[in-house]
């Protein structure tokens, strides 16, 4: 792949000082799929394998003009969101996205971390579903995340399918249900268009290492679009990847390791 040929892909989320997750693993997760990845970072958080200590939101003033740095000067090809903190953040992201009528996005609405700690203000949930979602191709929660925006608890396909219906009416074209943690049909993603659902049926790998995998998902997702892949091909081609990384992810840190997003480099 030459030069001329890599997409351009932009994450927009916080940073972990641990390099697990957010913006460092968007970036390793872009990179590992083959296009050259730019970020755009709303918070700090002061975060390693075991917890996140402190968070410091940046002014939505900076976050402005990351983004328009970035669209000034690249070709924008995909954008995937991660954690954007606060109501203020998701309002400035969302309307600045809409002038540059983005059509390769990809929201991953981070509201927790691994350890428990709130990476989105129970407020700002509303503004994610009424501003940022209609903007996006895909949107792609957890279980947690799922159960959250939808109000319904999901423990099986079923409710997974009943909860995609209801997400899906917030105004996104897709909506990708992670299944790592649904109690059956474990590692099985659900997609749903509006009409019909895919199902990815994936291999659980028992590891308690498996921080950064929502980041990293989502970003192999973009990436995969970026590429000209078509949202279903997209993201078998990110679970794929993903799946690898959990299967050698590493374990490092007292906590909760991170996934290995260069596996295929190792000798």
């Amino acid at each position: 792949m030459t030069a001329q040929t890599l997409k351009q892909v932009l994450t927009i989320a916080g940073s972990d000082s641990g390099g697990g997750a957010g913006i460092q693993a968007d970036i390793k997760s872009m990179s590992a799929n083959g296009v050259f990845a730019m970020s755009v970072i709303t918070a700090v958080t002061a975060q390693n394998t075991e917890d996140v200590t402190d968070v410091f939101e940046l002014p939505t003033s900076i976050v402005a003009s990351q983004l328009d740095a970035v669209f000034d000067d690249f070709e924008v090809a995909a954008v995937k969101t991660g954690m954007l903190s606060s109501t203020a953040i998701v309002e400035i992201v969302a309307k600045m996205l809409a002038l540059q009528n983005v059509a390769n996005l990809v929201v991953d609405p981070v509201m927790i971390s691994k350890s428990g700690h709130a990476l989105l203000k129970p407020d700002a949930i509303d503004a994610l579903k009424k501003q940022l979602f209609p903007l996006a191709l895909v949107v792609t929660p957890n279980v947690h995340e799922a159960q959250q925006l939808s109000g319904i608890a999901i423990t099986s396909l079923a409710d997974a399918r009943r909860a995609a219906k209801i997400i899906h009416g917030f105004g996104c074209r897709h909506v990708l249900i992670k299944g790592g943690h649904l109690p059956s049909d474990r590692a099985t993603d659900l997609l749903y268009d509006g009409r019909f659902f895919n199902i990815y049926k994936g291999e659980y790998i028992d590891t308690p290492h498996t921080h950064g995998t929502g980041c990293t998902y989502a970003s192999a997702l973009s990436a995969q679009l970026a590429r000209g892949k078509a949202v279903p091909d997209a993201v078998q081609a990110a679970k794929t990847y993903l799946t690898e990384t959990i299967r050698h992810a590493l374990a490092i840190g007292h906590g909760t390791g991170p996934t290995n997003h260069f596996y295929f480099l190792q000798t």
